[in-house]
């Protein structure tokens, strides 16, 4: 265990030089390109969970919304990859790092935002003022919708960094914990490593849920300006 409750945080470095890169690049690896006519079972589960996961994210879309199917895919097995591989040990968990969730989320929200003033000009301006508000209320409605507009990429981020790091953080201080116990009751030791088991369990949830969601509310930004 490390001491410093934080140090799995900090950006990995080789000879004195960040590596992060390298970490990020790593997950694409793990998605294979099948290279055969008749493929083996890991490449038709993968190519089975992609085409279920699009299917049900992309059919509320138009034929505009549809062509970002591939972006969107691409978002979520990355995001997936990442957040499992950061739950190894002594691995280091990029979408913990709040720069590089925003990194993904600004660029997506601008491109959904772009897109929407492009195709719908009247229909994005009227979710700035809904309708039927009185006219005393207007300037403070409007401040209020741009206030929520551009507060949308930084939820997005927040989300993903809050829910990665506070999983991080709940499984070091209960393996800590785990370790102090075992000189001092082995039963509650016991207890303790049977908890930290099912919040590993969930915590492989949660690295799934969120890579879900974050990709989810993309769609619907998306969904909203097509």
């Amino acid at each position: 265990m490390n001491e410093n409750l934080f140090a799995s945080f900090i950006t990995p470095t080789m000879m004195g030089l960040p590596i992060v890169t390298l970490v990020v690049m790593f997950p694409s690896m793990l998605f294979p390109t099948p290279t055969r006519l008749i493929n083996n079972r890991l490449i038709s589960f993968q190519h089975w969970l992609i085409r279920l996961t699009s299917k049900q994210m992309m059919t509320i879309h138009n034929y505009k919304g549809q062509t970002w199917s591939l972006m969107l895919m691409s978002l979520i097995m990355f995001i997936g990859a990442t957040n499992l591989l950061g739950l190894l040990p002594h691995s280091f968990t990029p979408t913990t790092q709040l720069s590089m969730n925003l990194g993904m989320a600004v660029p997506l929200w601008a491109g959904t935002v772009v897109t929407g003033f492009r195709n719908k000009t009247k229909a994005s301006l009227a979710h700035f003022l809904p309708q039927g508000t009185p006219t005393p209320l207007i300037p403070m409605l409007v401040i209020i919708e741009t206030i929520s507009l551009f507060i949308q990429p930084v939820a997005l981020a927040v989300r993903l960094t809050a829910n990665i790091t506070a999983g991080h953080l709940l499984m070091h201080l209960i393996g800590g914990a785990t370790l102090a116990l075992m000189n001092i009751s082995t039963l509650t030791a016991l207890i303790t490593f049977v908890v930290l088991i099912l919040l590993t369990i969930l915590e492989f949830a949660v690295a799934m849920i969120q890579a879900y969601v974050f990709t989810l509310l993309v769609s619907l930004y998306l969904h909203d300006n097509t």
